[in-house]
């Protein structure tokens, strides 16, 4: 037996398990690039993407199944929160938001936005899941 066809069935699942989850992680005008996936904690999964946004557009209403914890690098975002007041987050802070907590995101910098972000979300589900504004 050689090791050669097994190696390629490891590296194209791991290559279509990325694709999947950076497919899967986007969302409206958003675009997220997943950079690492863990299976950690148990029953969970930890996402790290670099998330990106050109001036002027937002994400749409969306949700997390886990918890989203960021630091934003480049540009200035507005974020809308369901049922909270606005928020402002400039390059430079960091946010939290919990699980469920319904936002959309929209860069007024007047240039790109750009953060990464880590997401802790139940093994399975989906990334992120569009609703509707409140």
């Amino acid at each position: 037996m050689t090791w050669k066809p097994v190696v390629l069935v490891v590296v194209a699942a791991s290559t279509i398990g990325v694709a999947a989850v950076a497919q899967q992680a986007q969302e409206g005008l958003l675009k997220r690039a997943a950079l690492q996936t863990s299976d950690f904690p148990p029953s969970y999964e930890t996402v790290m993407v670099i998330a990106e946004m050109e001036p002027g557009n937002c994400s749409g209403w969306h949700t997390h199944p886990g918890l989203e914890s960021t630091y934003f690098l480049e540009g200035e975002v507005l974020i809308h929160f369901a049922g909270k007041p606005d928020l402002i987050v400039k390059a430079g802070q960091p946010l939290r938001i919990p699980p469920g907590l319904a936002h959309n995101d929209c860069n007024v910098s007047g240039k790109p936005f750009k953060a990464l972000a880590h997401y802790i979300i139940e093994k399975g589900k989906p990334l992120a899941s569009p609703v509707p504004a409140p």
